[in-house]
């Protein structure tokens, strides 16, 4: 990996990055999603493929999951965007390329991209050297979490809380208590009329598929080990309830076999999504 900065980003994020790379690799047409980029700015040994965390068989539904969360979001997005809604917040924005991979596909839409000063300073440096240009629609909104607001720091960026937005948090709930999901979601409830919210919550192991608990159970163990445990796992009882405190009463719910039928109705390689993710889906 390029490590010319004296920090690089969340591993989580390049795991990530490098999963939906491996997708266009080893999983048949027709991809979820297709996206070499967060490839090109990860820049790993040539070996990387052959890391016990890339291997293509035993990561396959957890590859499957990272693609269909993806996939998702960038069609809300699209859909929202054509609808006019023309600002887009991604909170805890990883190595996620999607201002570079749709430019074209897009007119007028401020992409905020929110998540810690480490890297996102690793992230624009390795735009930069990899020829991807920073335009001037897409803003990085480095946060302290610990620290600061997000919130304030989006406005600060240049956000415009008067409008619509589109705003997404995937893979972030797990880290955080539920007192902390609740904020988070009071937060968000509080922008503007005609905004579309997405975030992410997980099930407990027990009501996983049984095919899926081993591999959480390896996730478990290494977050615990490397001192970012998952704290936070909700019965989809507890998610509406947890929706309902924090103050949404017309929410949807859309689980992993939503997403399946969705996505991988037609495929024939058994590549499916893991169980356990789910998006609450709220319009302001």
């Amino acid at each position: 990996m390029n490590e010319d900065l004296d920090t690089i980003p969340d591993n989580t994020a390049v795991r990530t990055a490098l999963w939906r790379a491996l997708h266009t690799m080893v999983d048949a047409k027709p991809h979820i999603l297709e996206d070499i980029i967060g490839l090109q700015l990860v820049d790993p040994d040539s070996n990387w493929m052959q890391r016990p965390d890339m291997h293509p068989g035993f990561t396959k539904r957890i590859r499957a999951s990272i693609l269909a969360r993806a996939r998702f979001i960038e069609d809300l997005i699209m859909k929202a965007h054509h609808e006019g809604i023309n600002q887009y917040v991604i909170l805890g924005a990883g190595l996620d390329t999607f201002a570079q991979r749709r430019k074209d596909d897009i007119s007028n839409l401020h992409i905020f991209e929110i998540d810690e000063p480490e890297t996102q300073a690793w992230k624009q440096k390795r735009l930069i050297e990899t020829g991807h240009s920073i335009p001037e629609w897409l803003h990085f909104v480095p946060v302290d979490f610990e620290k600061t607001s997000w919130k304030d720091e989006l406005i600060k960026s240049g956000f415009d809380i008067t409008e619509p937005a589109v705003i997404v948090s995937t893979g972030v709930t797990l880290y955080l208590t539920k007192d902390a999901i609740v904020s988070m979601l009071k937060q968000m409830s509080h922008f503007a009329k005609g905004s579309v919210l997405a975030v992410t919550l997980y099930l407990p192991i027990e009501l996983m598929d049984k095919e899926d608990q081993p591999l959480q159970e390896i996730a478990n163990k290494a977050t615990k080990e490397a001192g970012t445990p998952f704290i936070s796992f909700f019965s989809v009882k507890e998610m509406r309830d947890l929706a309902n405190e924090a103050g949404f009463s017309d929410f949807e719910l859309i689980s992993t076999r939503d997403l399946e039928s969705r996505y991988f109705g037609n495929r024939s390689d058994d590549f499916k999504p893991a169980s356990g993710e789910v998006f609450l889906l709220v319009t302001l």
